[in-house]
């Protein structure tokens, strides 16, 4: 590996997780890209099954924080540990903020369920 790599995977070693996420974002709209393209199995059409799983695939974003801030910074470190409480409070100060991409479903509306009880206003798209 080239030093020039190490010394980029080492800036990103160092990321918050939200600046990680603004970096993903940043990189898929200069380049054009999503995920999706990078998958390395042979084409072939979906199965019934992918496409339920694929579909089934979803974003919780935070639209409005609510009155009660600290109860939602609360709820975006229980689902994300790792996340500082900096970057938490900034999420909740700066909505839209999308809080959990690609879960499933029902553990979207789990999550939202949390938020709601919380004060804040979600979204499911």
């Amino acid at each position: 590996m080239s030093e020039k790599i190490a010394q980029i995977i080492k800036m990103i070693e160092e990321l918050t997780v939200v600046e990680l996420n603004e970096l993903v974002k940043a990189l898929e709209e200069k380049f054009n890209i999503s995920p999706m393209q990078f998958a390395f199995s042979a084409p072939q059409a979906p199965s019934q099954t992918q496409e339920t799983q694929t579909s089934s695939l979803v974003d919780v974003i935070l639209v409005d924080s609510g009155a009660n801030k600290i109860n939602v910074i609360k709820v975006l470190r229980e689902i994300n540990p790792n996340l500082s409480l900096k970057d938490a409070k900034d999420m909740v100060d700066n909505p839209p903020q999308t809080v959990a991409s690609q879960i499933e479903k029902a553990k979207a509306e789990e999550l939202k369920k949390k938020f709601e009880q919380a004060g804040a206003k979600v979204e499911i798209k």
